[in-house]
């Protein structure tokens, strides 16, 4: 023992040795009677300390000679009677900062202790791990006194120092932490400047994700304070929408006085799907509110779509023989494919819709090169048998997407038909090319309206369907009116009934009406045993789910209300809101119950339970990997009814993002034994790559046509594919979720939704007479695509990076927020993970993140250095 104390001594250097002497004597002077002998003493500690503190990589000499005296100087300190004095409070500071280091009981808190007790000078001075520190052991002293209801202030006192210190070193991360763990949030008003309000911003929302309800919205609240005090209007916004609450909405229109920033708020909102109507308190002056209007009914979608389209030089219209490119494939196989049967030709309308969406030109429905061809307009329509027709007029629409004036203009002609499912498909067509499309004559309304009591079945379910796609998420009063008297209607068949629902739903997406919730209920007690059996009596309850979407808690009332249902509808029901309501919240603890129902018997509402588990989880990547690892497992071990859902599920989580391992999953699941398995995996497919013209999924497509030349319907569904892979020839996405990822539109994810639903049955929807369900997913078609405007709103070209998104909350400095980058001129296409920066100084954006419709202005700080 004696030889190890001589080992330490004789390793010490000169210089080392001679510091340990002097802290010796200066603790033991501190022990002398005189006050002015312990005053320097300590003084001279304090100096030793402080100056070794300051730069702190491992524990400094001063602290780790004086850790044996610790005890010494604390026992001197607790038993002496040293007179309350600035000596007794020098020594306490000292005593803090030892405990620091000292070897001792964690739970005793005494860094924190002596801090309350000593000088409560400057804390900044002792360096910023003594600071951590101390804020640690707050955490914990705040936790005892909550449980023994004792006051807090002292404790208060020395946070608002931490937090100061903190903001002040880049250290806004541990402020926030701090402050959320003592709950006191508000402080941190005062604290943040221009340097750090982005950061500390960033932080909170990152956070906010990961916290608990209510104290997820109090985080949110707070960064939307600190946002509109500093002026960063279109931030504000953005949490505006995610917290859903429009008196905030209406607050960033208020506080912000520059009309640009306000161009820049509107193309969000109408990126949204939000429906906003300005008043003279949001805009004062008529011909600004005229221009900011036109912006929020989204007019300028359709030309900024074919600016890019130009740019990337894909107008020339595409046929479904360029998609399906049966040239590469045998002949033999392909032969059947050729045969102008309705199947075929419904196929290739869809194929044909999809490819050339909002294109205004395509080679079926609007070629007029040759009127006697045999594929003009007016003869490809009766190419297709009945329900066929109301498919290919309403693919019209599709063409014409966006672009209202064109598409009323065009579907004029089938109003005249004879055929009753011409003129539904030309109602359903008026739909879908308004669809997010706002307009001061309101046509849709106009037009459809007349027709939603139609005698004929399906004229009505055309319209009604129609209403549904162009006033998503519009609350509109006047389609509540005529669709809320549709669904206790005696006389109404259980389709129009259903589709009723289904567009009540839409309309009123998230909006907890209780007055159509009431309806839908009612209209579900209504129905007799055998109509509940019935696959189209699904969409009730999922009209009733699309009401509270992402509401969650809200739906505990209508919730209780369903559990009174016939028993043969009434677990669908229940599992259809609970998914409804927490879509895209990530709520782990209702995936876990959701995976319950998956593990019982094969029933019905099996189906809903497994797509739910992709609505919740859809949230973020991580609760995405999860859920695709759950979903995994349940291909091994689930009920048939539960395989045969798990493919949409997966679909719906790596939507318009084709990842590897979901793709090589789809493609084990295409060759499945049960067909409505492979069917599932082959409309996946088509989800995953929507819009993308992923190579890989395309000749995947390719060979599934040649595999399954035979059957029917798998052929059906390959095409279906292979037309949502080539979406808008590659410039359309489906994620429902932008903003960088930020904001998920609920008009688009209940597009998605109801057509899911309608695919966990495929013989009965799809492949029966109900095909045109699959136009819901117009909802969710959006250009991915980055425009940049000038400040007269005319399309100008920069340079931007182009690269995959890095993670940078918390980071310090100013890190790179994009990785693997190429430069590009606008206007340039995003894919999904892609995130992009301007590549020159010469503009200033309105917008922090750069997608869809950005207005740039001139940077005044920019010089032209050639």
């Amino acid at each position: 023992m004696a030889k190890n104390k001589m080992s330490q001594i004789e390793d010490l250097s000169d210089e080392d040795l001679a510091l340990k002497e002097q802290l010796h004597l200066y603790v033991e002077r501190v022990q002398d009677s005189d006050p002015q002998l312990q005053k320097l003493a300590l003084q001279n500690i304090r100096h030793e300390i402080r100056n070794s503190t300051s730069s702190m990589t491992s524990v400094p000499k001063p602290l780790k000679f004086l850790r044996p005296h610790y005890v010494t100087l604390k026992t001197y300190y607790e038993q002496t009677m040293m007179a309350e004095s600035d000596v007794k409070d020098y020594l306490a500071d000292i005593l803090s900062v030892l405990a620091m280091s000292a070897p001792g009981d964690e739970e005793e808190l005494e860094s924190l202790r002596y801090r309350l007790l000593g000088s409560k000078g400057d804390i900044s001075s002792w360096g910023h791990e003594y600071v951590r520190n101390l804020a640690g052991q707050i955490s914990k002293e705040y936790a005892k006194r909550q449980t023994a209801d004792t006051p807090i202030d002292d404790l208060l006192e020395l946070v608002q120092q931490i937090v100061a210190f903190h903001m002040k070193h880049n250290a806004e991360t541990e402020a926030v932490d701090l402050l959320m763990e003592v709950e006191y949030l508000d402080m941190l008003i005062e604290h943040v400047d221009r340097t750090n309000f982005k950061r500390t911003c960033l932080y909170l929302t990152t956070s906010a994700r990961y916290l608990p309800g209510p104290d997820d919205i109090i985080v949110l609240d707070l960064a939307f304070s600190i946002y509109l005090k500093f002026e960063e209007y279109t931030n504000a916004l953005q949490l505006a929408l995610l917290l859903d609450k429009r008196q905030y909405v209406r607050q960033v229109f208020t506080s912000c006085n520059d009309m640009l920033q306000k161009k820049q708020c509107c193309f969000i909102l109408a990126r949204h799907g939000v429906t906003f109507e300005l008043d003279e308190e949001l805009a004062p002056i008529e011909e600004d509110r005229d221009i900011l209007q036109d912006i929020l009914n989204n007019s300028k979608l359709s030309e900024g779509y074919l600016t890019l389209a130009r740019d990337i030089e894909v107008m020339e219209p595409k046929s479904p023989g360029d998609i399906y490119k049966e040239h590469l494939l045998d002949s033999n196989t392909c032969a059947g494919a050729n045969v102008d049967s309705a199947r075929h030709n419904l196929a290739a309308t869809f194929v044909n819709a999809f490819v050339n969406a909002g294109f205004g030109q395509d080679k079926l429905m609007t070629d007029t090169s040759d009127s006697s061809s045999t594929n003009s307009s007016g003869n490809w329509v009766f190419k297709n048998k009945e329900h066929g027709k109301t498919s290919a007029a309403a693919s019209l629409g599709m063409v014409l997407l966006w672009d209202v004036d064109s598409g009323l203009a065009q579907l004029d002609k089938y109003f005249h038909s004879k055929d009753n499912h011409v003129i539904a498909g030309a109602l359903l067509g008026v739909g879908i090319a308004n669809c997010r499309i706002k307009n001061d004559c309101d046509p849709a309304m106009a037009i459809l309206g007349d027709y939603t009591d139609n005698e004929d079945t399906s004229i009505r379910i055309g319209a009604i369907m129609g209403l549904g796609i162009a006033y998503a998420g519009s609350q509109n009063e006047q389609i509540r009116c005529k669709l809320e008297p549709i669904l206790n209607d005696a006389k109404a068949s259980l389709d129009v009934i259903a589709f009723a629902a289904i567009s009540l739903g839409l309309v009123y997406v998230g909006s907890c009406n209780e007055e159509i919730a009431q309806a839908i209920i009612f209209a579900l007690m209504d129905r007799s045993e055998s109509e509940l059996g019935e696959p189209l009596t699904r969409f009730l309850p999922l009209g009733l789910g699309l009401l509270y979407l992402g509401k969650q808690e809200s739906v505990e009332a209508t919730a209780e209300v369903s559990k009174t249902l016939d028993e043969k509808i009434r677990k669908y029901c229940e599992i259809t809101l609970q998914s409804c309501a927490y879509a895209g919240t990530g709520n782990v603890l209702k995936v876990q119950n959701l995976l319950g129902h998956c593990s019982q018997k094969d029933e019905m509402h099996q189906g809903p339970a497994v797509v739910g588990i992709a609505m919740v989880a859809m949230a973020e990547e991580l609760g995405i990997d999860m859920a695709i690892r759950s979903l995994k497992h349940l291909l091994q071990y689930g009920e048939q009814s539960v395989r045969r859902a798990v493919p949409l599920a997966l679909g719906l989580l790596s939507i318009s993002n084709p990842k590897a391992n979901v793709i090589d999953t789809l493609s084990r699941l295409s060759h499945d034994t049960d067909s409505e398995v492979a069917m599932a995996a082959v409309i996946a497919f088509g989800l995953i790559g929507a819009g993308t013209n992923n190579a890989r999924i395309a000749g995947m497509l390719r060979t599934l046509s040649s595999f399954y030349h035979k059957d029917a319907n798998l052929l059906f569904c390959v095409r279906i594919a292979q037309g949502l892979v080539h979406l808008g020839k590659g410039l359309i996405t489906l994620n429902p979720y932008h903003s960088d990822r930020s904001l998920l539109s609920p008009s688009s994810l209940a597009g998605l939704i109801a057509m899911l639903h309608s695919c966990l049955d495929m013989k009965a929807m799809v492949l029966g007479k109900y095909h045109y369900i699959l136009y819901f997913l117009v909802l969710a078609m959006q250009p991915r695509m980055l425009l940049t405007l000038d400040e007269n709103l005319k399309p100008i070209s920069v340079p931007v990076r182009v690269g995959r998104a890095v993670d940078v909350v918390g980071q310090a400095g100013r890190p790179k927020i994009i990785t693997g980058f190429q430069t590009h001129s606008t206007p340039v296409l995003l894919a999904a993970g892609d995130r992009a920066e301007l590549a020159t100084e010469k503009y200033i954006p309105l917008s922090s993140i750069l997608e869809g419709f950005v207005i740039l202005k001139d940077n005044p700080d920019y010089e032209d250095r050639l």
